[in-house]
């Protein structure tokens, strides 16, 4: 199929791509005491260089003291602000674009296993998983202190440069725990029944990142049905209720919705087609970004178990972009295993395109 969807260029507000591709923000660890290095600066320079239409950081943290769950996971406050300003410099001197992804973790400890968060863990009701209480709820004070503390990370960002932000309200981590039934069992303003209701934290966030980058500059929210801890959970199992839940943020200020799927070609209800990022936009009439195993025939959860993943076809994919279905396309694991698999796709040099193995979540390509 022809190429010339994929690399069309696309504008939300101040944000100028000159294609629809996307880095999908990806986990690497490689920030000793949460500063990121120039070996992280020149990681995103060279998908820069490499022709990405945007790249979204690896989750970058707030400023709660159990914000992240592992020592190497980068931080986005304090003495991190300074090497941040000098990743977004070189990107831009490769003339690319770039987004930091800002995040809290909560309950999810799983992936730093021999370190100790720096204080309490935050998460709605204590929960881990559905059912498996570990920790105290939050407070007012932990709530109301979290959502400041995504305000100012989303403060600095526009001040260092930053092209867009996004914040990470999927997969389990802190945003989505308390949009998640199985694990919100609050019963006061910050929970309940409905969607509607658990959707509070996420609507308060919003709007201090709102507030924090001002109108002009370009807000996406990543979000999923399906949670580390649980593959099969839904927030929405029907298109009204996806409204419910997706409407609210729109209104406080999403710009794009970053759709995340273990495969991106699966269809979200019964009796359409459409996938998450496909319903999302229709339902809002928002843009909305795709993910979930682009451009290779294996999905990432499985790349932790050992599984390596070959090229595959984008066909599919380029003729639901065609359809406009969704706007944008973000790749994870083809981009960190080659940090020139844009320019082989535009230059059908398909033959050349790396593998993804293990062993490529070791090293910054």
């Amino acid at each position: 199929m022809s190429l010339d969807a994929l690399f069309q260029p696309f504008q939300v507000k101040s944000l100028k791509m000159p294609n629809r591709i996307v880095m999908a923000p990806m986990t690497r660890s490689f920030s000793p005491g949460g500063i990121p290095t120039s070996d992280v600066a020149a990681y995103y320079r060279r998908r820069a260089e490499g022709g990405v239409g945007l790249i979204i950081t690896e989750g970058t943290v707030v400023e709660r003291p159990a914000a992240r769950n592992d020592a190497k996971v980068p931080v986005f406050h304090g003495e991190a602000l300074p090497e941040w300003k000098k990743v977004v410099e070189d990107v831009h001197a490769a003339g690319g674009l770039i987004a930091p992804q800002i995040w809290h973790v909560g309950s999810a400890r799983g992936q730093g296993r021999d370190w100790e968060p720096l204080g309490k863990v935050d998460s709605p009701s204590g929960l881990v998983a559905p059912e498996k209480p570990k920790y105290e709820p939050m407070t007012e004070e932990d709530i109301a202190d979290t959502i400041h503390a995504f305000g100012r990370s989303a403060r600095a960002a526009r001040d260092l440069g930053f092209d867009a932000v996004e914040i990470h309200g999927a997969h389990g981590y802190l945003i989505d725990q308390f949009f998640w039934d199985g694990v919100n069992q609050r019963g006061d303003k910050w929970g309940g029944p409905a969607i509607a209701d658990r959707n509070r934290f996420a609507v308060e966030v919003i709007k201090a990142v709102r507030e924090g980058v001002g109108e002009d500059t370009a807000l996406i929210i990543r979000l999923s049905q399906w949670k580390q801890q649980d593959y099969a959970a839904r927030i929405a199992e029907t298109p009204e209720q996806m409204t419910e839940w997706l409407a609210p943020m729109s209104e406080a200020g999403v710009d794009v919705f970053h759709c995340s799927q273990r495969r991106f070609w699966e269809p979200e209800f019964e009796g359409s087609d459409l996938n998450f990022a496909g319903w999302a936009k229709k339902l809002t009439g928002k843009p909305t970004i795709t993910v979930g195993s682009v451009g290779l025939d294996g999905e990432f959860m499985a790349a932790f178990a050992g599984e390596g993943s070959k090229p595959a076809s984008l066909d599919g994919l380029l003729e639901r972009l065609e359809k406009d279905e969704f706007d944008l396309v973000a790749v994870g694991r083809a981009l960190l295993a080659d940090p020139h698999w844009v320019e082989k796709i535009r230059d059908g040099r398909t033959d050349e395109l790396n593998d993804f193995k293990r062993e490529d979540m070791a090293v910054l390509h």
